[in-house]
């Protein structure tokens, strides 16, 4: 799976403002409610049920949150470089400032695993990842997370 399958350039945000992890929670759901026809407190809902398992802080200053949503149509996501960075409860303890939120349908099998694996790849590369820090544009955000390196 491509990340040009999962995001486009309208489902990245640059700066997006958030006091702490359920704030920013709360915001990605606000937004992907705002570009699809779902409800935000099922999301939101769902991700804290996600987190309660164990932080999508993945390191680096990056976390993966993510969830299945039961009747969602397609695997979705949607990228944001935060304001200022908050903490995340990440398994190195550093603060988070890249957030990539994939929401997958209930019935989505194990699709999920290869849009996850595709993030993962992506954002493990500390290149990739200062590149995203430095991006003045979403349309450079954009090209970043899907551009082959």
């Amino acid at each position: 799976m491509n990340l040009t399958d999962i995001i486009r350039p309208e489902q990245v945000i640059l700066d997006l403002r958030a006091g702490d992890k359920e704030h920013l929670l709360a915001e990605l759901a606000r937004q992907v409610a705002a570009r699809l026809a779902v409800n935000p407190r099922d999301i939101q809902t769902a991700l804290g049920q996600r987190e309660r398992l164990g932080s999508t802080g993945l390191g680096r200053g990056f976390a993966l949150p993510h969830a299945r949503l039961e009747g969602f149509p397609q695997i979705f996501g949607l990228f944001a470089r935060l304001a200022r960075p908050i903490d995340f409860e990440a398994i190195d303890g550093r603060p988070v400032d890249l957030v990539f939120l994939l929401l997958i349908p209930e019935d989505a099998g194990n699709s999920h695993v290869s849009a996850l694996a595709a993030v993962s790849r992506r954002l493990r590369d500390e290149a990739i990842l200062q590149q995203l820090r430095m991006a003045e544009t979403v349309l450079d955000l954009y090209k970043c997370l899907v551009d082959a390196p």
